[in-house]
């Protein structure tokens, strides 16, 4: 990961998806930014040197100008990532959240050739949160992207690789092996060990209109990178988990007036209790209980402008909405797992170590004269961390360990491949 730039400044327009992706880019990668919204007289003056029909958005770094600015136009200006260095790895993570940071902090560190495969940023769904307050460590709280960049330099430190934005778009396992995966734009590696930890995919809203309003006012997750744009606005967010929570509070203490629309009959079963508390005292935070999002309605312009909500009492109610913020969980990321002979649960999370045993006795077809590893899939030497995990506890901490735990075993199935 490439170190934080001093100064960057982005000239763009708020409501245009596009630029939005941008700007969540960098704020999911804890790069410091000042955003200057397109036709102001600031920007007007920063644009100044430039051609008057200069293609939105503009990125300026000290001397660097990068016009018509796309997340993967400014990562290859900016050399940010690379493509893996090697052909073959000892240990190769997918995912680049919590457990796969962790994984390869700790792979590395014992030495082991490792790669870390992310079809997106590093962070995961933490990445998204603006504030972690209960995270192990640190009194005072700390960022799910900055959490992600220290963890990435600390891997990178050690000696791993770190190739974000390229996703594996295929693979081989075959039990005692090695597995191939395939990444996008035609390249592939092969490792010894593979630990998945690909992550949570957001649950999506199905009201209509809600997708073509994506980046234009509704969006998925905490809104990190949207709160501080919205102080004097009304705001709806939709969930009742930590994510929801943390977003309400930043949104009321940018100074947004917020709707919480809650499914339930309440937060403290599925929020922290010191969340649920200042939630309460919040005097901009208004929680609606047995609440549910059923209608968008768009401006003139395209752009969010209301959503209709509907009560407790089946009554419907259309509020004024400049902003609608989605975080309603997710599902995991395992429709590759079954074309793999990989078992998941009901809800598709990966089965590993002693779920997948039946009355005691090993699974069909398994090959090996053991029982599966704790993180251990029904592939011998495809681990499985982090919430993609069946039974996992869903904390950025649990993922933290399962990442940790996973190389310890991982070093097992090495000894067994080696004749140990």
């Amino acid at each position: 990961m490439s170190p934080v730039r001093d100064d960057v400044v982005v000239v763009g327009r708020r409501h245009d998806p596009e630029d939005h992706r941008l700007r969540d880019f960098l704020t999911r990668t804890a790069q410091p930014h000042r955003w200057v919204e397109a036709g102001s007289g600031e920007a007007d003056a920063l644009l100044a040197d430039l051609p008057a029909d200069v293609a939105l958005p503009v990125v300026r770094c000290g001397g660097e100008t990068v016009t018509g600015a796309t997340v993967e136009r400014l990562v290859e200006a900016w050399a940010m990532t690379a493509p893996p260095a090697r052909d073959h790895y000892e240990l190769a993570v997918i995912g680049a959240g919590p457990a796969g940071l962790a994984a390869a902090v700790y792979a590395a560190s014992d030495g082991l050739s490792t790669v870390v495969l992310e079809r997106d940023v590093p962070g995961g769904q933490a990445s998204h949160t603006s504030l972690i307050e209960n995270f192990f460590g640190f009194p005072g709280g700390i960022g799910g992207a900055e959490i992600a960049r220290l963890a990435g330099r600390q891997a990178e430190g050690f000696g791993a690789e770190l190739s974000f934005l390229r996703p594996v778009v295929g693979s081989r396992f075959a039990p005692g092996e090695r597995t191939t995966l395939e990444l996008e734009g035609g390249l592939a590696v092969t490792a010894d060990i593979v630990i998945a930890a690909p992550g949570m995919l957001w649950r999506r809203l199905e009201v209509e209109g809600v997708e073509e309003l994506l980046g234009r006012g509704v969006y998925y997750g905490a809104g990190r990178s949207e709160a501080r744009h919205c102080g004097g606005d009304d705001v709806v967010v939709v969930g009742a988990g930590n994510s929801a929570g943390q977003a309400v509070m930043d949104l009321g203490n940018a100074g947004a007036r917020v709707r919480m629309a809650v499914r339930g009959e309440g937060l403290g079963a599925t929020m922290s209790q010191y969340l649920v508390d200042r939630i309460a005292e919040h005097p901009l935070i208004d929680v609606q209980l047995r609440t549910e999002v059923v209608a968008v309605h768009a401006a003139d312009d395209g752009t969010l402008a209301a959503v209709t909500l509907r009560h407790r009492d089946g009554a419907t109610e259309q509020v004024p909405a400049r902003a609608l913020f989605l975080c309603i969980g997710g599902t995991p990321r395992t429709g590759w797992a079954s074309h793999h002979g990989v078992a998941t649960d009901a809800a598709g999370y990966l089965l590993t170590g002693p779920d997948l045993l039946r009355d005691g006795r090993r699974p069909d077809g398994w090959p090996l004269d053991r029982d599966p590893l704790h993180l251990e899939t029904l592939v011998p030497g495809l681990f499985a961390a982090g919430d993609v995990r069946s039974g996992s506890t869903k904390r950025v901490a649990g993922a933290v360990g399962d990442g940790a735990a996973a190389v310890a075993l991982a070093h097992r199935r090495l000894a067994e491949l080696h004749g140990a």
